[in-house]
């Protein structure tokens, strides 16, 4: 018997009610030393992300490292998007080592979690690994990360990848929380985001609103 498609999204693809976001250590201390991507695109996606997530109501864990002693606040774009929630600061390189971090992983209680921040070999490796052990899915906005070198960073993620993590762009990210621009209620959010943050796509979307009138949906 030929196999029958149906109009319903894949179990795979996310959702706002379907995963958590961790965004780990984007701190100045961190971003001095990245090579492996311009900071001005990574904050840029940093900030997307956040105010993605945000937006969608996506459950997100903010957690630094030193902050107070060493590398700095968390970067301002993240921290605007979620006024007055609690940053978690730990001494562990990784996160998931980290008692309270793991308390607010189990309270939220999602089994796919997504990752996003500075070192990616040091500070994205070790809780990715760590959360894929412990049986949870685990996928990585590779664009949203950065190192110390592009090789740094690129070996990083193929070690992720070879363990099971599934890599993903931060625009990818955020239309895939959209996903149908029939969905009237965060339409605007989405352009919005994408009109500040996302790059030509978003110099597009302004373009055909300006000048055409035009809308997706």
């Amino acid at each position: 018997m030929p196999l029958k498609a149906t109009p319903t999204p894949g179990s795979r693809l996310l959702d706002p009610s379907n995963h958590a976001l961790l965004l780990i250590d984007f701190q100045p201390q961190m971003a001095f030393a990245v090579q492996s991507t311009d900071m001005v695109q990574l904050r840029n996606n940093a900030a997307l992300i956040a105010r993605a997530a945000a937006g969608f109501k996506v459950p997100t864990v903010l957690t630094t490292v030193a902050e107070k002693t060493f590398s700095g606040p968390m970067f301002g774009e993240i921290g605007e998007a979620f006024p007055g929630q609690e940053m978690l600061d730990r001494t562990s390189m990784n996160t998931w080592e980290d008692a309270n971090v793991i308390r607010v992983v189990n309270a939220i209680g999602r089994d796919r979690l997504v990752f996003a921040g500075l070192w990616t070999s040091v500070c994205i490796v070790g809780p990715v690994l760590s959360a894929l052990e412990q049986g949870y899915e685990a996928l990585v906005i590779t664009d949203a990360c950065a190192d110390v070198s592009v090789e740094a960073h690129q070996r990083a993620i193929e070690r992720m990848v070879q363990a099971g993590a599934s890599p993903m762009t931060s625009l990818q990210y955020l239309l895939e929380l959209q996903r149908d621009w029939a969905r009237g209620e965060t339409y605007g959010l989405t352009t919005g985001i994408a009109n500040r943050l996302g790059g030509t796509y978003g110099l597009g979307v302004v373009y055909a609103n300006t000048m055409f009138g035009a809308h997706e949906g």
